[in-house]
């Protein structure tokens, strides 16, 4: 992958800037851990990875995310879905995390609560939020939550691409009509221990379990609008519409296929029925079939991602959107390839006319409140 292409210079664009001078900015979903992990050479060593030069085969690095004005970071420890040992490499990853704060600790601060991400800007820093995602991890222990939170965990995505033994996934048959009793003890666990439920790859029906039964706001790290595409990821307005009253916050992921309706279509024959690409399957050489019979993948682009986010403030309100790239080291969306483009977000916003109020709420200032608030549920 290429080095993102310079932003636009125009007056958006430096005002998104200097915004980012003023507000701090917060990304909800990162994949880099897993990056690192499977890279060829680093195989999880940190400092074989090299996180403080740039990698243009990928797209976070600590160079970009310095460009890209990131205040703070929430990195993922994405288990697999049919990870053997799911634990156990759930564990693994958050040492990788902890691995990542050590050797970089002049760039990075452990994330525990709202206040880290203003102190870490004071510092100079960018605070990094530790969340697991896919709640295979618990391995059907509630107690794990609290090892999990003990060790830094503050946010959790109850399961990924797989229905699991209390949570049907969105990209999954369902096996539990939503949330399993435990499922319903998972999310009363996490909302007394502090920890934010992550309802980003869940089926529809499960939302709406979580938002019956939760006492803190839920945010959703990284979907789209159902309405604007028809990807089972994305979020239904019938969800989209209790958000508020929740107190949650859906943020506006990256992903083409999230974004893109062309592009969701085009991928369909190298996709299950739920959205999925099935096991086993190459998919370099599925994709160049679809491409001999359909012609070139359609891109998905910044002012698009804008639609999804445009139409996200006009149903739920300008207080209940963030941003979640779910960066992965995958194929992005033309004007947001890598991290240092997040200031183009808030400078296509500005040139659609959105006040400074809420281009900060967006930025960060929505999801520092669901923190806040989730702290106060706690105990």
């Amino acid at each position: 992958m290429a080095l993102a292409a310079p932003p636009l210079q125009d007056n958006a664009h430096a005002a998104a800037l200097a915004l980012l001078e003023r507000v701090p900015l917060i990304d909800g979903h990162n994949d880099l851990p897993y990056v690192i992990r499977t890279d060829a050479r680093a195989k999880g060593d940190v400092a074989a990875y090299g996180l403080d030069r740039l990698h243009p085969e990928g797209d976070t690095d600590i160079p970009r995310m310095r460009a890209g004005r990131l205040a703070a970071q929430f990195l993922a420890a994405y288990v697999p879905p049919k990870r053997a040992r799911p634990a156990g490499f759930a564990l693994a990853q958050i040492a990788l995390m902890r691995a990542i704060l050590e050797r970089h600790a002049d760039v990075f601060r452990p994330g525990l609560s709202a206040a880290d991400v203003e102190a870490a800007r004071a510092e100079g820093r960018i605070a990094l939020f530790m969340t697991i995602e896919n709640g295979t991890a618990l391995d059907g222990e509630l107690d794990a939550l609290d090892a999990y939170h003990a060790l830094g965990v503050r946010l959790m995505t109850l399961c990924h691409n797989d229905t699991t033994d209390w949570c049907d996934s969105a990209t999954d048959a369902a096996r539990h009509g939503g949330l399993s009793g435990f499922g319903k003890d998972v999310v009363a666990r996490m909302n007394r221990l502090g920890m934010v439920v992550d309802l980003a790859h869940v089926s529809h029906k499960v939302m709406h379990d979580a938002l019956d039964v939760t006492r803190a706001p839920l945010v959703w790290s990284h979907s789209n609008a159902f309405s604007l595409c028809d990807h089972p990821r994305n979020v239904p307005d019938d969800v989209l519409d209790r958000v508020a009253g929740n107190g949650g916050v859906v943020m506006a992921t990256f992903v083409p296929d999230f974004i893109s309706q062309a592009s969701r279509d085009w991928h369909r024959p190298a996709k299950d029925r739920y959205g999925k690409t099935p096991e086993g399957i190459d998919y370099a050489k599925a994709e160049a079939e679809i491409e001999r019979k359909a012609g070139p993948r359609p891109r998905a682009t910044l002012p698009q991602y804008c639609d999804h986010v445009d139409y996200l403030a006009q149903r739920i309100g300008h207080d209940h959107i963030g941003i979640g790239s779910d960066f992965f080291g995958w194929v992005n969306p033309d004007g947001l390839e890598d991290t240092s483009t997040f200031p183009a977000v808030i400078a296509e916003l500005i040139r659609r006319g959105w006040s400074e109020a809420n281009l900060a709420k967006l930025a960060g200032g929505n999801t520092l409140r669901v923190l806040r608030a989730v702290e106060r549920a706690a105990g």
